[in-house]
């Protein structure tokens, strides 16, 4: 018996993907990944249990996958690190010593338990962040008034989404389950903040219509293969971008690079990055008199 909360494959895929069920119907289910973006409908014949072993296979591969996306920016990160390090030393004599004014970031998220694990890796990469679980469908009406209140320089919208072809081509935006939700959200964002240098945003999710959330005002966007997107894949972008100094552009290429679904999954337009630099940073604590 399928109940909420297991966890399946799906036979007719060949049960190359672990799910969650997420809600069961009569003779279907709707379905979450585990660990990828994407939301599904699957009848209950169609589905098997994943057993312990089977778990543990898939889901250390999937960590593997993660800790080497995770060294990948690590890397980058120290080179960024040793340029601006570089370009202090010209201006001073002295050992450079500086202090660093990162964005900040709000993340909307249609999945609290993805929302949990990206919070999670924002703050291993140092990364200011302000998490929300919104429904995709409640996002556009959401997205104005959590702008004003937190002022994000970096807006993440994302939670899940999938293409149906039965209910039309793929340049069909309402052949899409949240893409149109996302797009609408990226819209109203627009409304409050229109340069792309002054408010990042990444939008999408599994199979997400890439180009109408770039048209709509998206800096970086899924799926332009209309492929599934990994959980954490926005987050290495926001990375990128927040660990990048405004006076530079961020490389597309090397932003996508380092996430887990590369350039079918993800893609962008140049952006400006958005770290800011202040110097002198205190030697030592003034001692009070």
């Amino acid at each position: 018996m399928i109940v909420n909360g297991d966890l399946v494959t799906r036979t007719s895929y060949k049960h190359d993907l672990i799910f969650r069920v997420q809600a069961v119907k009569q003779d279907s289910v709707t379905l979450f990944g585990e660990d990828y973006r994407l939301e599904a409908d699957a009848p209950l014949d169609d589905l098997k249990k994943v057993s312990g072993e089977e778990y543990k296979r898939k889901k250390k591969h999937v960590h593997e996958q993660e800790a080497y996306s995770y060294r990948l920016f690590r890397q980058d990160y120290q080179l960024l690190k040793e340029k601006r390090d570089v370009e202090t030393e010209q201006m001073y004599d002295e050992e450079p010593r500086y202090f660093q004014l990162a964005p900040r970031v709000l993340h909307i998220d249609g999945d609290p338990v993805f929302l949990k694990k990206c919070i999670e890796l924002y703050r291993q990469l140092g990364i200011q962040v302000h998490g929300n679980y919104v429904s995709e469908k409640e996002m556009p009406e959401k997205i104005g008034g959590l702008i004003d209140r937190i002022q994000p320089e970096i807006i993440v919208i994302t939670g899940h989404d999938s293409y149906s072809k039965s209910k039309g081509s793929i340049r069909d935006l309402g052949a899409y389950r949240h893409s149109k939700y996302f797009v609408d959200t990226v819209r109203a964002a627009r409304e409050k903040a229109p340069s792309l240098d002054q408010l990042v945003i990444f939008a999408g999710a599994c199979q997400s219509h890439f180009e109408s959330l770039v048209r709509a005002g998206a800096n970086f966007a899924s799926s332009p293969g209309r492929i599934n997107i990994h959980a954490l894949d926005p987050v290495y972008v926001v990375a990128r971008i927040a660990y990048t100094s405004f006076m530079d552009k961020v490389n597309v290429w090397e932003v996508l690079r380092n996430t887990l679904s590369g350039n079918n999954g993800l893609g962008g337009v140049e952006t400006r990055g958005l770290l800011r630099v202040g110097m002198p940073y205190p030697k030592e604590e003034v001692e009070e008199s």
